[in-house]
């Protein structure tokens, strides 16, 4: 018992001593938004003197916040709705399908994941430059692969085909059943990947830079970037603007 202990004890200090490592850019972020530009400068990692509130309140307006955020939100949102609905459907009848065929559509699901072919051409083919739908299905076409191999793989391993054969019985449709009886029971899962798809979609960069020209579409890491200067940067300026973009990740991953 001394022994478990103490090697448990050893164990929680390594680990904290990690967090603490992992914690001080966190910090170096946090203090930076409440300095000014010589304060920063002079004592990087020292408390603020005096708080600096009015950072926040200039990046709120230089990065037209509001707007951008609400551009953000909207790729998000219905990124992860399509990608939800479109992946348990697919993942339920790949979990049911057990023909060569049904393994074929799996794998062409999993190459989706490693390669994403002439994107630009497409999206232009169809008219959608410059506007946030050619981000949303972009997001959802690299998304969607491994939302598709997560629901097949929870169905397959935790939802009986007796329930689903009992509705059959009294005259359900297979999309009843989806619905009705497979989709509630998929909550975990569905907690999952709308976590792991909010994170990738909020946080992806290049689809937008490569299809949203207007600033009225940016996104949040676009209006970041603007403050990016080429021979220097005022990070008192920048840092507040990367607060205002990871605040909302951060409460929604807590909840």
């Amino acid at each position: 018992m001394r022994k478990e202990k103490r090697n448990l004890a050893i164990t929680e200090i390594f680990m904290i001593l990690i967090a603490v490592i992992w914690f001080i850019p966190i910090y170096y972020l946090i203090v930076t938004t409440l300095k000014s530009s010589q304060e920063a400068t002079a004592n990087p990692l020292g408390l603020p003197k005096v708080l600096r509130l009015d950072n926040y309140v200039n990046a709120w307006v230089n990065m037209e916040f509001p707007r951008a955020f609400g551009n953000t939100l909207f790729i998000t949102a219905t990124a992860v709705l399509l990608i939800v609905i479109f992946g348990s459907m697919a993942g339920y009848a790949l979990a049911r399908t057990k023909s060569k065929m049904g393994t074929r559509v799996f794998l062409l699901f999993l190459a989706g994941q490693m390669n994403i072919v002439s994107l630009y051409k497409i999206v232009k083919g169809f008219g959608l430059m410059n506007t946030l739908w050619s981000v949303i299905l972009v997001d959802v076409a690299i998304n969607t692969p491994q939302a598709v191999f997560l629901f097949k793989e929870f169905i397959e391993s935790t939802i009986p085909k007796e329930l689903e054969e009992a509705a059959a019985i009294d005259g359900c449709s297979v999309f009843k059943r989806f619905f009705l009886i497979v989709l509630p029971l998929l909550k975990p899962v569905i907690s999952t990947v709308v976590i792991i798809v909010t994170l990738n979609v909020w946080n992806e960069f290049m689809t937008p830079l490569l299809f949203l020209q207007s600033r009225e579409n940016d996104v949040i890491l676009q209006e970041v970037t603007r403050n990016i200067g080429q021979f220097a940067t005022d990070w008192t300026a920048l840092f507040p603007m990367l607060m205002l973009g990871v605040a909302p990740l951060m409460i929604f991953y807590v909840f």
